[in-house]
């Protein structure tokens, strides 16, 4: 385990820590506000089944060790015929062998076979169909009884209320609410003067018991079981020596949504070191999953291997969860910060007492912005739900409402632009200084001048600090009439401002893409300036480009075509201005093709080699490639015909992986993509290195 558990020394601090799982088991299955982590949660678990195990006599009755959910939920109204139970943890690859000998002894022979899928975290529940019709719903609850929600019905995506056969059966699975909706449903639930839910899981468990609302969470499904009704027919459906496989592929052709659904699929296997390599793959895609997962669930894929192992009171003994290392985390929001950025958006930042995040020490997360903090209602002193994705900088999901002391402070808002103390622009939900980019003028033009902008080599942020000084650059097309006096008081040098004055001529020539990128329209980086670019094909196309045409270039919608159409009005003089010192404002795109490959002398977008396939780079380039940025390799891309893509998905052609690829390379083998390396790649665009 990532971190071990801190040792349970005498029988007080053992019943304290009795008393802190139950507290934490409650909000978490109960759909409250969890107060604790599942690190410290399964930490703290740890430590209490370590002090037991040290000191049996000393064994709690009600030891939440032994219980389903540790024993916080009451019995519910309706009994499960077969009991929900638990699962047992494992933490790492030594302990997941450890089970799988131990399962190998207790059957007296190897497991004829493992499953492996992705450990939903949801909230368990029994979906009983009668003649193919959705009739209960039912919470795991203790396990042998649970919550009938049946109220739930009809509103779960996945849970389908009549199946594609009329049979009479069990599932089971979890009910989650999607990475993606959970900004949505808290804006529902703020709208409805409720406070924000802390995490998804949260969402997901307080909106099935809820009864009531004047408003609907959108919910979704994952089935992971399959039972036959306790007094119904399946079918034929369900035979006895069908396996876990069988029956999921069996959940799957009635219509149920279900973890094989997930990007990540399942996997069968005899063989330990194949369901730790699926293990090692889950891990590394899970940032990007649809669906929140805490671990991976391993089962005993053979009905006869399950039989014969058997359960205990809480948890099957042919099944165990490989947890993995949490992705949120609670601390403590200790102040919040304000800066205006290169384009002249405020953004807030919060800081937080520190806390770890798989393996990485975290002290800022992002505070969105104004409308958000006032959507969550955030507050200085909050304890905060933390989310960190990736290598991005973490965010703030929300605030855990029921740890407030009344001591938490509004967060203040600025009242003058931080950068220059001048007015704010509150009009959007992104606040923004009026002066625009002339707030953090340095910073807009060190943008513009780098390698993969317009590539000015030699203007560093210490030259651009001289002349936004001295006043000789007030904006990007400056850059283009600056004089050797100027540059030579801005670099002490005659000779380096003579090569600058060669660069700044150069530079005049640069691709269209690249201009406009310098320009710095907001929500218009490196990739998005490229497909402006290539759809007008020159900038008085882009000026005269109306909200419709603009929304027609991938990934521009409705909010971002309204951007740009006021910043590129704010930007005519500037543009104006490029023009008049012989800016190229239309010439070759950067997608252009390099070379004719063709052998007819004339180039055709069909002869390109990436004509129409979405490409996706991943890890460091090594070879002929070593030497390019990303956003070189993006330009490649495009210029061989292809698009360039920053995540991998069913629509991805094709995949580049260099050394360290991680869990794009993992994501495209799972989902059939052809995966190649960076010198197979060069060979096939050599016409345009």
């Amino acid at each position: 385990m990532p971190n071990s558990p801190a040792p349970i020394t005498d029988k007080d601090v053992y019943l304290r820590a009795l008393d802190q799982v139950r507290s934490a088991a409650a909000a978490y299955h109960g759909g409250g506000d969890a107060q604790m982590d599942d690190a410290a949660y399964d930490r703290l678990m740890k430590a209490i089944a370590s002090y037991e195990q040290k000191y049996p006599d000393q064994r709690a009755a009600d030891s939440p060790t032994a219980l389903v959910a540790a024993g916080s939920l009451p019995d519910g109204a309706v009994a499960h015929a077969t009991p929900m139970l638990s699962l047992d943890n494992v933490f790492d690859a030594e302990e997941l062998v450890h089970w799988a000998e131990s399962l190998g002894k207790r059957l007296g022979s190897e497991p004829r076979g493992f499953h492996a899928g992705p450990k939903i975290d949801g909230l368990a529940v029994a979906a009983h169909y009668r003649e193919g019709k959705l009739v209960q719903l039912v919470t795991r609850g203790t396990g042998t009884t649970g919550e009938d929600v049946s109220h739930a019905i009809g509103t779960i995506d996945g849970l389908p209320v009549e199946l594609d056969m009329p049979v009479s059966i069990e599932v089971r699975g979890e009910v989650v609410l999607l990475q993606s909706r959970f900004e949505e449903a808290n804006r529902i639930r703020v709208t409805h003067g409720e406070d924000p839910f802390s995490n998804p899981r949260n969402a997901a468990s307080g909106s099935l018991r809820a009864t009531g609302r004047n408003y609907t969470i959108p919910l979704s499904f994952y089935g992971y079981g399959l039972l036959p009704a306790a007094d119904g027919e399946a079918g034929g459906l369900i035979r006895e020596e069908m396996t876990h496989t069988e029956l999921m592929k069996a959940l799957g052709s009635l219509g149920v949504q279900a973890v094989d659904d997930t990007p990540v699929g399942t996997l069968t296997s005899p063989l330990i070191k194949d369901i730790q390599a699926y293990v090692e793959k889950v891990a590394a895609q899970r940032a990007d999953l649809p669906v929140g997962i805490d671990g991976i669930v391993i089962k005993a894929d053979h009905p006869q291997d399950q039989a014969v192992a058997g359960s205990g009171s809480r948890a099957p003994r042919w099944a165990v969860a490989f947890k993995l290392p949490a992705l949120e985390v609670i601390s403590t929001l200790t102040a919040a910060t304000w800066t205006t950025g290169r384009t002249g958006n405020i953004a807030p930042r919060g800081e937080v007492l520190p806390v770890e995040i798989e393996g990485v020490t975290v002290q800022f997360a992002t505070l969105h912005n104004p409308g958000m903090i006032a959507r969550l209602g955030l507050r200085i002193g909050d304890r905060v739900v933390l989310r960190r994705a990736g290598d991005v900088i973490p965010q703030i999901l929300a605030p855990v409402t029921s740890a407030r002391t009344g001591q938490e402070k509004p967060i203040e808002l600025p009242t003058v632009c931080p950068g220059c103390g001048g007015e704010i622009d509150k009009s959007q939900e992104r606040w923004r200084c009026l002066k625009g980019r002339a707030c953090n003028l340095a910073a807009s033009i060190t943008y513009a001048v780098q390698r993969d902008v317009l590539d000015i080599q030699g203007i560093g942020p210490k030259v651009v600090a001289q002349l936004v000084a001295r006043e000789a650059v007030q904006d990007v097309a400056d850059l283009f009439t600056l004089t050797l006096g100027q540059l030579t008081t801005a670099t002490g040098s005659e000779k380096t401002a003579a090569k600058i004055l060669d660069r700044l001529a150069a530079a005049k020539q640069r691709p269209l893409a690249r201009l406009f990128c310098a320009l710095g329209v907001r929500g218009t980086g490196r990739s998005m300036s490229r497909r402006v670019a290539d759809f007008f094909g020159s900038m008085a196309a882009i000026q005269a480009a109306s909200a419709a045409e603009l929304r027609q270039v991938e990934g521009i919608g409705s909010e971002k075509a309204a951007w740009m159409l006021a910043e590129l009005a704010e930007l005519e003089p500037v543009i104006a201005k490029l023009a008049a010192a012989g800016v190229n404002l239309g010439g070759p795109q950067d997608s252009a093709p390099a070379a004719d490959i063709s052998g007819s002398g004339q180039d055709s977008g069909a002869a390109l080699p990436l004509a129409g396939k979405t490409v996706v780079v991943t890890g460091s380039m090594g070879g002929r490639l070593g030497l390019l940025s990303r956003n070189d390799m993006n330009e490649l891309i495009e210029k061989a015909g292809g698009r360039s893509g920053s995540s991998v998905s069913k629509s991805t052609s094709l995949v580049v992986a260099g050394d360290k690829a991680g869990s794009k390379k993992a994501k495209a083998e799972q989902l059939g993509i052809p995966v190649i390396g960076p010198d197979e790649f060069a060979q096939m665009v050599s016409a345009y290195l």
